[in-house]
């Protein structure tokens, strides 16, 4: 495959530390969930990327299929925590289709094909919890 980009992020003290992007001036503020300090989680970054990662596949789609329709995609990531050291994500993924013609059931059909396309899907099959639904507004 040929490499269409490529990005390095840094980080710094982990949960309670800096981050930044190479090819950016992008500098985030680390915290731990819930810790109520300002700044940002792991997961919340996740959850944007993949978001961005999921409406950009389902735009491919749209394309691919000649379909007309607007989309919000919304990810919700959940960090669980298992005994000792087991630390997971689960990944619920709802996209949202307005001014559409297609029925409810023909844009999940799209939304199905999003989720085979996405890199952020493919990367995580297998090794995250994850559901895909839609709605048309």
């Amino acid at each position: 495959m040929e490499t269409l980009y490529s990005t390095k992020a840094s980080v710094t003290g982990g949960r309670a530390g800096k981050a930044s992007v190479q090819d950016s001036d992008l500098t985030i503020n680390m915290v731990a969930p819930g810790s109520g300090k300002d700044g940002n989680n792991p997961e919340q970054l996740f959850a944007m990327g993949y978001a961005a990662c999921f409406d950009g596949a389902l735009g491919a789609v749209k394309g691919a299929e000649k379909a007309k329709f607007d989309s919000t995609t919304e990810v919700l990531v959940d960090l669980k925590k298992g005994e000792g050291l087991d630390f997971q994500l689960a990944v619920k993924i709802h996209v949202i289709g307005e001014n559409t013609e297609l029925s409810a059931d023909e844009f999940q059909q799209l939304v199905e094909k999003a989720n085979k396309v996405c890199p952020y899907s493919k990367a995580t099959h297998g090794n995250v919890d994850s559901a895909v639904t839609s709605e048309v507004k």
